[in-house]
């Protein structure tokens, strides 16, 4: 099974919105993320549902923050990508008449859905502004750095 990566690469890309003054493109974005623009407005229309996001269209349009950073938690940004599955373990349906399958099938549904909530309750307590607050010096100094 393939890693499912939107949500970093998601928040990577809310996180530089707030350090742009202006909308990016959808070329823009795919470009930084090394990604089809298509892509991208497919999953930029999640987040302008959930109203992270605003887009607009035309000569000088794009993406921009409509809601602070700091009011968006880890959580709802994953909800927004449809919450997606954490881990490729699953149930076996090879016997499903079999009491031992069902079991089986019980105990590991009874672990993934324990990692999960954990998983949930931590996205919860983050802020997409709190996961660069320990870097910030780091990151003014770099931005400072840049030409204009």
């Amino acid at each position: 099974m393939r890693a499912d990566s939107r949500l970093p690469r998601v928040l990577h890309v809310l996180l530089h919105l707030e350090q742009i003054d202006k909308p990016v493109t959808s070329d823009q974005i795919g470009g930084m993320l090394n990604t089809n623009p298509s892509l991208v407005r497919r999953t930029m229309a999640g987040l302008r549902e959930a109203g992270f996001v605003g887009a607009t269209k035309g000569h000088g349009g794009g993406w921009v923050l409509e809601k602070p950073l700091s009011e968006i938690t880890l959580a709802e940004v994953y909800a927004a990508l449809g919450s997606p599955q954490l881990f490729a373990v699953g149930q076996s349906g090879d016997a499903p008449d079999c009491l031992l399958e069902r079991a089986a099938n019980a105990a590991t549904s009874h672990a993934l859905n324990a990692a999960r909530a954990t998983f949930e309750a931590e996205l919860r307590k983050v802020t997409v502004a709190d996961i660069v607050a320990p870097h910030a010096e780091e990151i003014r100094a770099h931005l400072e750095s840049l030409p204009d």
